[in-house]
């Protein structure tokens, strides 16, 4: 890691607020196991939990979950489920009109490193991230190991530096 690199995270915001979007027409608090991981990891690294909701995969109330989290002044929303290629499958679709700037490498870089486990069925993910103002927005698959990975080799790692960056 270049000394650069290393400068702009040590003046990253050390302690988050974050809220949780669970994108299911089906679970609830108790089955919710990916939105549970996304709160569970954030704690565990001392970042701070506003709220968590599951709301059903529609594209008004999507966009209404990351509008409250904006209003609430959170410093990311991270969104799991409604990524895929199903029918329902809406969460990209809710949110693009949200994005005051679009940040497609999150999703490159998802698909990227989904490929080492699951090989060419990554493309079937349609993960996505973007701002909103000056919120960070990340949108992940559903699945537990999906939520595991992008949290672990991407989120974790980077948000603080995104969302100081954001914050400027």
């Amino acid at each position: 890691m270049s000394d650069a690199v290393k400068e702009h995270r040590a003046q990253a915001a050390s302690r988050l607020r974050v809220r949780v979007v669970t994108i299911s027409d089906t679970r609830t608090l108790e089955t919710d196991h990916s939105g549970g991981l996304i709160e569970a990891l954030m704690r565990a690294a001392g970042h701070e939990i506003a709220a968590r909701t599951i709301v059903p995969d529609e594209p008004e109330e999507i966009r209404r979950e990351v509008n409250q989290g904006v209003a609430d002044g959170v410093d990311a929303v991270l969104l799991t489920g409604g990524t895929g290629v199903s029918p329902r499958d809406r969460t990209p679709e809710a949110l693009a009109p949200l994005f005051t700037l679009p940040l497609p490498g999150f999703g490159e870089l998802f698909r990227w490193l989904s490929h080492a486990e699951i090989g060419p069925a990554c493309m079937l993910s349609r993960a996505c991230g973007g701002l909103v103002g000056r919120t960070v927005v990340l949108a992940m698959p559903g699945s537990r190991a999906a939520v595991e990975l992008a949290m672990t080799r991407i989120i974790l790692p980077e948000l603080p530096h995104l969302a100081g960056q954001a914050r400027k």
